[in-house]
């Protein structure tokens, strides 16, 4: 039954849904440079929780829960995307995708609020695992792929990414995050998930064979 009522909130098609705010600075050898906005999200932290798949699926219920109702007011708060997953000491936004990254102390899972929200008007988790944080503007670089929700897959991509960026002199921020945007019904090649580090600095330009493009690409 929660499966399908994620089915119902996300429906087919994440491309319907706010994502959190950027503008595409730099493309380079299959990573995406975006400069975020800032926003606010809505997240928890599955702790002592080291299973992917279990972890993601417990903290999507709950804060599914918070924007169905469970909040002072009982205010019905619009789906986003992505989905973020992430280790607790991660600051992760969620709309659409849902985010997940790891540590020993369990999974952080959050989604961006509309944009309507801010600290002030945000509506209150009635559940005090579940809180709404503030995120800074950063800049990120994003590895897209399609595929399964699969832990593998996603070391996979974070082993890469993070290849890319020390080959590049780029510093990583935080830790790799995960990023879902569709629906769990969705053909798994169609999919967009993203692999998500916030660092320093986009590539050296003049040393880089891709040329880079300053792209906005509000969403």
């Amino acid at each position: 039954m929660f499966l399908l009522g994620i089915t119902l909130a996300l429906g087919g098609c994440a491309m319907s849904y706010q994502e959190p705010p950027y503008a595409v600075l730099h493309r380079s050898g299959g990573v995406e440079y975006r400069q975020y906005e800032p926003y606010l999200i809505a997240e928890t932290v599955v702790a002592g929780s080291e299973d992917f798949d279990s972890a993601g699926t417990e903290g999507f219920r709950r804060l599914f829960k918070y924007i169905t109702g469970a909040n002072t007011g009982q205010a019905k708060i619009a789906m986003t995307v992505p989905v973020s997953q992430a280790a607790p000491s991660e600051k992760i936004a969620m709309t659409v995708p849902v985010q997940q990254v790891n540590s020993a102390s369990g999974w952080r899972i959050a989604f961006m609020l509309p944009k309507q929200y801010t600290p002030d008007n945000a509506p209150a988790p009635t559940d005090s695992r579940v809180r709404v944080v503030a995120i800074p503007g950063k800049l990120t670089a994003v590895l897209r792929y399609s595929g399964r929700w699969t832990e593998s897959n996603f070391l996979t991509k974070r082993d890469e990414l993070v290849r890319i960026l020390a080959a590049a002199g780029i510093k990583q921020l935080t830790e790799p995050r995960l990023a879902r945007y569709n629906a769990p019904f969705s053909l798994p090649f169609l999919r967009r998930n993203e692999v998500l580090i916030d660092v320093n600095k986009v590539p050296d330009q003049a040393s880089d064979p891709a040329s880079p493009s300053a792209m906005p690409s509000g969403r």
